[in-house]
């Protein structure tokens, strides 16, 4: 009868035994987490910085000379390297993809989750967040003067010429700002990891 009451409920196993399971499968289930999230970013990153970097558009304009003369029309072409935003856009995507293509394999290295490894992929998880983030609103701010113009300064807006470009580039912008998400989302699980920890 004794014995009846120790195996009931238990299944067999001790609730240390129960719980060191579950805290196991958790575990693995972060870890799938990050590496999944960390080649997203990878994929992402490297997206943004193909799309935006190849983003390039020549049209012809007729520009007005002189007022009684007929326009004459003139080839002009936008590249992404014309502005300083969109070049610290395409240089911040490259340097978070090659980042993540390292922590994804010091992820899958560390799999016994050694604590000075883990910080450090933090805290570079959390430089590449600033950095995305930061590009993302520098090419988003040059990217709205395009399209609205400014007509305190007498900067015409230029993406009702050059649509295409515009379009390519808004595009990197926002898979850029994913591609932050994504870090951002890696610096939380790893902090919330660590907390569960202690």
């Amino acid at each position: 009868m004794e014995s009846q009451y120790k195996s009931s409920g238990n299944g067999g196993m001790e609730v240390g035994e129960r719980e060191r399971g579950v805290a196991v499968a958790n575990k693995r289930n972060m870890r799938g987490c990050d590496v999944v999230l960390r080649f997203f970013a990878l994929a992402l990153t490297l997206t943004a910085a193909v799309v935006l970097g190849v983003d390039k558009e020549t049209k012809t304009v007729p520009v007005t000379l002189v007022p009684t003369l007929p326009p004459v029309n003139v080839p002009l072409t936008s590249k992404w390297h014309y502005l300083s935003a969109f070049v610290f856009l395409v240089v911040a995507n490259a340097i978070a993809c090659g980042y993540a293509a390292i922590s994804l394999l010091l992820t899958l290295a560390n799999m016994n989750g050694k604590k000075g490894i883990t910080m450090i992929i933090i805290f570079f998880d959390l430089v590449m967040v600033a950095l995305l983030f930061s590009g993302v609103g520098a090419a988003a701010a040059i990217g709205i003067m395009g399209y609205q113009g400014n007509s305190h300064v007498r900067w015409n807006k230029v993406c009702n010429v050059f649509d295409k470009f515009c379009a390519q580039a808004a595009a990197a912008v926002a898979i850029s700002g994913i591609a932050a998400a994504a870090f951002l989302l890696l610096v939380l699980l790893a902090t919330f990891n660590l907390h569960k920890r202690h």
